[in-house]
């Protein structure tokens, strides 16, 4: 809850000559807080304010710091008030700034925590250049957290697309920065996860760094927590057991602290509960021993659940064993959160583990994103997407205890800050939030606009790629900030990011409106050619398609790109490339890999004219190439639709709001082909890299109104995903078309519909994949009409 009064922008007070008073001997955390303000204000500003526990002389201004317990000793004139109504709630604080008698900011905390946070407040809001300390005057604010538990996962290893080159103070800067914003908790990782040992970027061994991060972290007084994946073979064995439990004791035995241990159903590790939990009870003597308060958390994360899984699971839940700390509600679980909250003792605590870091095959991926984004910036770029983790945040605050959130890299950092502040208060405007995240971390001068700047690359998500006009104006928008900023702005790493994300969105929309023009000039010509000779009209196709590369466009954007990429793997060891910068793979942040690929179907053209080029006759090729041309063609009364592209929702009827289900685990959702470095799936439409997909037991229907009572219809579907193994298709509910579709064997299949079906002139068509599957994928559907009745596939 947070209690406000108005901050009058237009009125500032100068504290550049101020002096922080702390209580005399403080306790080590209290003195923490006064030391991260005094030496948050000396990067930014130059000045080093001095600390004392005495109130100056009349006239100077103050900044005063403690907590309620002793505030008779830190806040001079103030403690008469701030006695009469001490803040209550844990971890909570009061700032009040006075104008008069003096300059003046006191920050009375519940706790040493509440301290930090009161500072981190005032820091937020305060305007810091070189040797300039300015504050809004005349305001306060009476605050404590919504949410109990706050923070972020923090892995160093290869997987992450910028921690694994961090150093120590790196990452000691980092954690500072969270913990500014209201952070309590960071979750830290093992040597042995579901990854390499070791990155080329490494500064220190991965034990060695994990201990060091226990310090750190314990050092500002934030709990550690542990994400310990189940990655051996043997959980049943008394060898496999011992094994396990002495690496875990190696482990636990070295860290200074810590406070949880979450342990994952699956994702990785996939034990049956009937394992798993009887492991849990060795592994919980073993980090008691070491941690005698520190709990284990669990969650029910698996690709594949049975029903028989998930209730055995549930059903060991709560017996609520003395070891359990809670449960997290975490990617991949296939229990909608508010049906997870009703299963589970409400004795029992439930943290949220939202993944915030991707963008596709992921527990929250962009709606509705255009394909192109998709194939270029892919599952982890630079993503600020603070609207959407608002929106996703508040839906599911009151069903838990709050949220430690999933990441895999810098990329994500928006959203982190961001997610954090709407744990702290959800009623906090993300605006606000964006405001405070750039005074302070890229500097006051362009609070607002780069601010406004961060919503728009939100906001160039939005719609068909090809005509989102925001997108060429996020681009403006950034070029002047950048054009008029400082040289120390234009050097801060969060703002580089930004400008990237501009230039690459630009880039992309360029790239996307020439190489379709491109396909549609090259479409244009094999149509209108082929007559008069099909190898000199595939020729000419083949040279106009090759266009997209000997004559690129908008070279500029690309090249501002690969400077600010340059830039911040400098800076903070940003891995947008594998060759360049050591990314270990595309998928894994190397999103300027993806910044050429192809957007048009040239590849599957020219693949198509190989296999044309090979046929015996001149008729046989002119046949080869209508079919290639009219491949999309249902024909006459038929119906075709490529499932994610713009228009296509409207044929799914079991659709929900994405406000209301932004995970889909009620409705399908869009995804997109994974697997982009296999050299033969470069070869395929376009329309095959995306899908309509159902997740779990949710199926995927599509309806059909209109249809001619008197004709025969047929159905034909493109299977291209990479996760369905077995799907179903059924008509009405009624007619099972299909019982086993595998996905990709073969891509393209086609089935009768009974003229029952279609005899009231509406169909509907399911897709449902079975139980213990993960989902079923759809990529193109194909409604054909037969007046004469179905011919054979």
């Amino acid at each position: 809850m947070a209690l406000r009064a108005a901050s009058p922008e237009a009125t500032k007070l100068d504290f550049s000559q101020a002096v922080i008073v702390a209580a005399k001997d403080a306790a080590p955390l209290e003195q923490k807080a006064a030391n991260v303000l005094r030496e948050e204000i000396q990067k930014r500003t130059g000045l080093e304010l001095k600390v004392t526990s005495q109130w100056p002389v009349e006239g100077e201004a103050v900044i005063a710091l403690g907590t309620a317990a002793r505030v008779q000793d830190f806040a001079g004139p103030f403690a008469p008030d701030l006695q009469s109504a001490p803040p209550a709630s844990p971890e909570g604080f009061r700032l009040v700034v006075k104008s008069v008698p003096r300059p003046a900011a006191v920050i009375d905390a519940a706790d040493a925590r509440g301290l930090l946070y009161g500072a981190g407040r005032l820091l937020r809001k305060m305007e810091l250049r070189p040797q300039s300390i300015l504050v809004p005057a005349d305001w306060q604010i009476a605050t404590a957290p919504h949410a109990g538990l706050r923070g972020h996962q923090l892995g160093y290893r290869p997987k992450v697309n910028a921690y694994d080159a961090w150093s120590p103070e790196q990452f000691d800067q980092y954690i500072r920065e969270l913990a500014l914003f209201g952070v309590n908790s960071i979750e830290i990782l093992p040597p042995r996860t579901d990854d390499q040992r070791t990155s080329p970027h490494m500064k220190l061994p991965p034990l060695e760094m994990m201990t060091r991060l226990s310090e750190i972290i314990d050092s500002y007084g934030l709990d550690v927590w542990v994400w310990y994946p189940n990655m051996g073979k043997d959980y049943t064995s008394e060898a496999g057991v011992r094994a396990e439990l002495a690496e875990r004791d190696d482990v636990f035995g070295r860290l200074k602290r810590v406070d949880h241990v979450l342990v994952p159903g699956g994702d990785p590790g996939n034990l049956h509960p009937n394992v798993f939990f009887p492991w849990m009870e060795k592994m919980a003597a073993v980090l008691q021993k070491h941690h005698p308060a520190a709990k284990i958390w669990v969650s029910p994360q698996a690709f594949d659940p049975t029903q028989d899984w998930l209730d055995s699971f549930y059903r060991y839940v709560n017996q609520k064993p003395s070891w359990l700390g809670g449960v997290a509600f975490a990617p991949w679980i296939a229990t909608p959160l508010p049906e997870m909250r009703k299963i589970v003792d409400p004795s029992i605590p439930i943290r949220n583990y939202p993944d915030i870091t991707h963008n596709l095959d992921c527990q929250y991926p962009v709606p509705n994103w255009d394909l192109a984004f998709a194939l270029t910036l892919h599952r982890e770029c630079y993503n600020p997407r603070p609207v959407a983790m608002k929106t996703i945040h508040n839906l599911f605050i009151d069903y838990t205890c709050g949220s430690l959130c999933y990441s895999e890299g810098i990329n994500d950092d928006v959203n982190k800050f961001v997610w954090s502040d709407q744990d702290w208060d959800p009623s906090t405007p993300v605006l606000e939030t964006l405001r405070d995240y750039c005074r302070l971390f890229i500097g006051p001068d362009f609070t607002e606009e780069i601010a406004d700047g961060f919503l728009a690359l939100e906001n160039n998500w939005v719609g068909p790629l090809a005509v989102n006009r925001q997108v060429d104006v996020t681009l403006n928008q950034w070029r002047e900030i950048e054009a008029l900023a400082s040289p120390q702005t234009r050097s801060q790493y969060r703002f580089q990011m930004g400008l990237l994300r501009a230039n690459y969105d630009a880039y992309v929309k360029r790239r996307l409106i020439h190489e379709t023009e491109l396909e549609a000039e090259a479409d244009d010509t094999i149509r209108t050619e082929a007559a008069g000779g099909t190898f000199a009209a595939m020729a000419k196709a083949e040279s106009i398609l090759r266009r997209a590369e000997t004559e690129p466009v908008a070279a500029d954007l690309k090249e501002k790109c690969q400077i600010l990429a340059d830039s911040l793997f400098a800076k903070i060891g940003s891995q947008t490339t594998v060759k360049r910068h050591g990314a270990q793979n595309r998928t894994r942040g190397a999103f300027m890999d993806g910044i050429d690929e192809p957007l048009n179907n040239a590849a599957w053209l020219n693949a198509q004219f190989r296999r044309v080029r090979d046929l015996p006759d001149e008729p046989a090729r002119v046949a080869a190439i209508d079919q290639i041309l009219n491949r999309t063609n249902p024909g006459p009364g038929g119906f075709y639709d490529s499932l994610g592209e713009p228009g296509s929702e409207k044929r799914i009827v079991n659709s929900v709001p994405w406000k209301d289900d932004p995970g889909t685990l009620k409705s399908p959702r869009i995804t997109f082909y994974y697997e982009i470095d296999r050299t033969d799936d470069r070869e395929i439409p376009l329309a095959w890299k995306k899908q309509g997909d159902a997740l779990y037991t949710n199926p995927l229907r599509l309806a059909y109104d209109h249809l001619d009572p008197q004709a025969a219809y047929s159905v034909r579907a493109t299977y291209s995903g990479r996760t369905a193994r077995r799907m179903r298709l059924k008509a009405n509910d009624k007619y099972l078309l299909s019982d086993h579709i595998e996905s990709r064997t073969p891509p393209v299949q086609e089935f009768p519909i009974p003229k029952e079906a279609t005899a009231g002139g509406r169909l509907e068509l399911e897709w449902s994949s079975g139980e213990g599957e993960r989902s079923c994928e759809v990529a193109e559907v194909w409604l054909i009409k037969h007046p004469a009745g179905p011919q054979k596939p």
